[in-house]
């Protein structure tokens, strides 16, 4: 790319590939019937490196002021509010030395569905303009998803977007807090997002409380699954649950199920479970510390390792999610298999690689691995769900979620 170009896109996503022309000082603001929809407009980001460059100095008046990202590999983005959804024809950026490699110009009417607009692999800096866009909404974001330089993170001295003159927006819309909808999984309402997502899959329902009395042979070669996560009476989680149960509350009534547990373990086997043992496990999920356990247990074996995988490789929230989910059906030890054939594909953010075409990578390494096995053959959970959510550029779990799960919608409003 060359520094004061401007691309006529003529509509839909562009890889730039680009031939330098001149910008005259009239001409950089814009053709006559275009103002400038972002000037003033609140901007959030993703991180800021400190308070002396915050979001909104990219869309002030100031020509000296910017936005800076956090130090580091991996995505960052920029979003500005234009107050209502409006046509956008144009979008100007204005690099700091921190530019972005890769990045995206994309639009959302609801802040968590983008369409990208326009696309480049080799940004050099400098002033990138961007005509012809000939799209809408309320949201503009630049999604940075690697660096242009081998040190710090992201730029922007201005993000202008432009398009048609419309009434004025007000300026009391309440600001969305930058933090949350940046957050990883980490964040409680993240995390809640997330469980919500597995017991879709899991349990059929949103409501992953209800489950924990749950108890089934769902005839997939592990026994019996059960509980708020499917704990299994032939992969030892299930073991570990009871074993956990006893130990904070000896006189359980699944305690005398521990020695067939033990010897079923590794094995569809119910031998020495029926009649009683469906019966004992429905009954100890009304219990409050079977509860904790089970929680306690999905953290522990699952959504720790899975996240802090995720954090160390450089993903946001649904890419944790996806370490999340893989862990949860196939163990931590698949989901590291899953991960070492997406990363023979794609390099991860960590290692300055595109977060976008990673977790494309992954998502297809875990559909294949799931079609080793019959009884997970239904690939849904990753391709009407979290393909969707890639597609949308939804990297932060940001609600409103939709997604189906064996034929069954869901959503997730807020």
């Amino acid at each position: 790319m060359h520094r004061g170009d401007r691309i006529a896109l003529g509509g839909g996503v562009a890889v730039l590939l680009c031939v330098p022309l001149a910008v005259s000082a009239a001409t950089a603001a814009g053709a006559s019937d275009e103002v400038l929809l972002s000037r003033g407009r609140p901007a959030v980001a993703s991180s800021v490196f400190s308070p002396r460059w915050m979001a909104d100095d990219a869309t002030d008046a100031t020509g000296d002021t910017r936005w800076a990202s956090a130090d580091g590999a991996g995505t960052q983005w920029l979003r500005v509010d234009l107050g209502v959804v409006r046509t956008v024809d144009r979008v100007r950026l204005r690099w700091g030395r921190a530019y972005g490699r890769t990045y995206r110009v994309q639009a959302s009417d609801d802040g968590a569905n983008w369409t990208t607009l326009f696309t480049t692999r080799s940004g050099d800096g400098g002033t990138d303009d961007l005509e012809k866009l000939d799209h809408h909404g309320r949201y503009v974001r630049v999604l940075a998803t690697q660096r242009g330089r081998a040190t710090g993170g992201y730029s922007l001295r201005d993000l202008e977007v432009y398009g048609p003159a419309g009434p004025t927006p007000s300026r009391a819309e309440s600001r969305p807090d930058a933090a949350v909808l940046a957050a990883g999984l980490e964040n409680a309402g993240k995390k809640e997002t997330a469980l919500e997502l597995v017991a879709s899959a899991e349990n059929s329902t949103l409501n992953w409380r209800r489950e924990f009395g749950y108890l089934q042979d769902i005839h997939d070669g592990r026994g019996y699954t059960g509980g708020i996560i499917g704990f299994c009476s032939g992969t030892s989680d299930m073991l570990a649950v009871v074993e956990e149960y006893t130990r904070r509350e000896p006189r359980n009534v699944l305690a005398a199920y521990l020695p067939a547990l033990r010897k079923v373990d590794g094995s569809d086997s119910h031998a020495g479970l029926d009649p009683g043992f469906p019966v004992a496990w429905k009954a100890a999920g009304t219990d409050p510390v079977f509860r904790k356990v089970q929680e306690d247990e999905r953290d522990q074996m699952y959504f720790q390792p899975a996240v802090r995988l995720a954090i160390q490789d450089g993903l946001r929230a649904l890419g944790q999610f996806a370490y999340y989910d893989a862990a949860v059906m196939h163990g931590v030890s698949g989901l590291r298999g899953i991960r070492a054939a997406a990363m023979r594909r794609a390099s991860l953010p960590a290692q300055g690689g595109d977060e976008i075409t990673y977790l494309g990578a992954f998502l297809n390494a875990r559909v294949a691995e799931m079609r080793t096995e019959e009884a997970h053959s239904d690939t849904t959970r990753v391709d009407t769900a979290q393909r969707r959510f890639l597609a949308a550029s939804n990297l932060d779990l940001v609600a409103p979620l939709s997604w189906k799960v064996y034929g069954d919608a869901y959503r997730i409003a807020s």
